[in-house]
């Protein structure tokens, strides 16, 4: 992560949590977040830093279900910047129940695991940049950012709001220039990396899925920027208005 002054939550997982303690207002962490402006549309997308970052849940209720890792890498200057990656495991206040299946995160597994409201200040940490909040970018960032924002309403207060890049509308857009219609499946990760010539990986990891999606938006960048004949800007990508 670049530098924060000093006045600022220092950085890691400990620096975090004794921050947010004595902190006179529950809210700080999104607040030292919100008060970062967001980068122009026009900005150069050479110039943007990102976070992928993908989460793992019980379900897809966050009023019921819960987050039980978040896994986040940054991206910028047309790298996936695999040094900054990092796992943040969350214990849950219930039983995982048969989601353990599909994600492989068992009870035993997340027992020593901090909870959410330990782990949620690290994770707007990451996207808190020296001049402007860095951009979220998540394949079908709808999982992520309903779950990141119903966390923020309950610990912090207020809804999270950031700038998105979703890898899945990215590859809808690409599609749809040369098909009418897109076939079932089409636009899942596994589907749009191999649409690319990416390799397989492990899925429902929440760091290697991260990392799965940052390399799929560098081959969609690449694909896009030969279509349009420029450098991309930010507005190329970017969904419409702040996500929330």
């Amino acid at each position: 992560m670049e530098a924060r002054e000093a006045t600022g939550p220092p950085a890691g997982r400990r620096g975090w949590s004794a921050w947010a303690r004595r902190s006179p207002a529950p809210a700080a962490p999104l607040a030292a977040l919100e008060a970062l402006p967001i980068l122009p549309r026009s900005t150069p997308l050479a110039d943007v830093e990102l976070v992928a970052l993908d989460v793992e849940t019980t379900g897809l209720r966050p009023r019921r279900d819960e987050l039980l890792s978040v896994g986040l890498v940054p991206v910028g200057g047309g790298e996936v910047r695999l040094g900054g990656a990092r796992h943040l495991p969350v214990r849950p206040r219930r039983p995982v129940g048969q989601s353990a299946v599909v994600h492989g995160l068992t009870d035993d597994a997340l027992a020593a695991a901090p909870p959410l409201e330990e782990v949620l200040p690290e994770v707007l940490g990451a996207f808190a940049g020296t001049t402007h909040r860095r951009v979220l970018l998540a394949h079908f960032s709808q999982v992520e950012m309903t779950f990141l924002s119903a966390a923020c309403r309950s610990l912090l207060g207020g809804p999270l709001r950031l700038q998105v890049v979703d890898t899945l509308e990215v590859q809808r857009r690409l599609l749809r220039a040369q098909h009418h219609e897109l076939p079932r499946g089409t636009l899942r990760l596994d589907a749009c990396r191999r649409s690319h010539a990416l390799p397989r990986y492990a899925a429902h990891l929440a760091t290697t899925d991260a990392v799965a999606c940052a390399e799929l938006f560098l081959a969609q960048c690449a694909e896009l920027e030969v279509r349009r004949g420029r450098p991309l800007v930010l507005d190329d990508v970017a969904e419409r208005g702040l996500s929330r």
